[in-house]
């Protein structure tokens, strides 16, 4: 199958339009790009729900701190358009910053609540950003399947809520997260880790395992689950943004003293050295990142 890359707006939404007009469903996998595993699992997915696969590729300024990592975020768009070929995508779009944020605009979309916890806090206008940019390209793609890894679990419960707010005409497919062998969840940022830093970063997969093994045995109480987490996350000495067990749905914390359901989201941000990862599993639903 053909690539073609297309660099404006005007370009990107006469492919998409061509392909609906073809009588084909369109598949939308948006990324930041410095593309892995975790990405390509979403193309085979759009794939499989879609005739034809389009791919976006933007580092989007609006969604980064003043202190954080766009100025070093990997550029890596030849062999992203390499690993786009050989997955059988159709269109890549990679637009300048321009394309996507004309001179003097001033709009921003916004979704309260589900922001005001995990993430939220830590990175403040991080999700207006998000949510800005994924109703342009939604806007620009127009009516097609859209595919999220379960890893940005958060934005991606913010972007089910801001389509349906909006009334967009994008199916919202959340797929779950892909994994090294040793558990660490795939990211773009993980280029960034020494050796060393890497074998710390393992601390949150085992955290993980802990509470999907203790929830699976039975465990209930949200302040048993949390230390024996807390235990694993202090081993590896990451310096944790937070460790909290949530609703999986709405996001609200739940109390210390409280007891779970039968479904419960567990989220951890923190850094090893200068690096920020996060990572999720929702208790009752996923596999423990580590098999036993």
């Amino acid at each position: 199958m053909t690539l073609t890359l297309h660099r404006t707006v005007a370009e990107f939404r006469q492919a998409a339009q061509a392909v609906r007009s073809a009588g084909k469903r369109l598949g939308l996998v948006p990324t930041m790009g410095a593309l892995h595993e975790g990405h390509l699992s979403l193309v085979t997915e759009a794939r499989s729900r879609a005739a034809e696969v389009a791919l976006t590729i933007f580092v989007n300024p609006k969604q980064f701190g003043p202190n954080e990592d766009f100025a070093r975020y990997p550029r890596t768009l030849e062999r992203d358009l390499a690993l786009c070929r050989d997955a059988g995508v159709s269109h890549v779009f990679a637009p300048d910053a321009s394309e996507m944020y004309p001179k003097g605009e001033r709009t921003r979309v916004q979704v309260s609540g589900l922001t005001a916890a995990l993430c939220g806090p830590h990175r403040p206008d991080h999700f207006d950003g998000v949510t800005t940019i994924v109703s342009k390209l939604f806007a620009v793609a127009g009516e097609c399947v859209a595919v999220f890894g379960r890893k940005d679990y958060q934005q991606l419960k913010v972007i089910e809520r801001m389509t349906r707010d909006l009334l967009l005409p994008v199916e919202i497919v959340g797929l779950r997260t892909v994994r090294d062998a040793d558990g660490l969840a795939k990211s773009s940022r993980n280029a960034y880790l020494t050796p060393e830093e890497r074998q710390r970063a393992l601390a949150i997969p085992r955290a993980l395992t802990a509470a999907v093994t203790a929830f699976a045995a039975g465990e209930r109480l949200i302040s048993a689950l949390h230390q024996l987490a807390l235990a694993e996350l202090g081993a590896g000495g990451l310096r944790l943004d937070y460790a909290t067990l949530a609703d999986a749905d709405d996001l609200v914390p739940v109390a210390q003293d409280g007891i779970s359901g039968d479904r419960l989201l567990f989220a951890v941000a923190g850094f090893i050295g200068k690096t920020r990862l996060i990572d999720n599993v929702v208790l009752g639903e996923d596999p423990a990142p580590i098999a036993s």
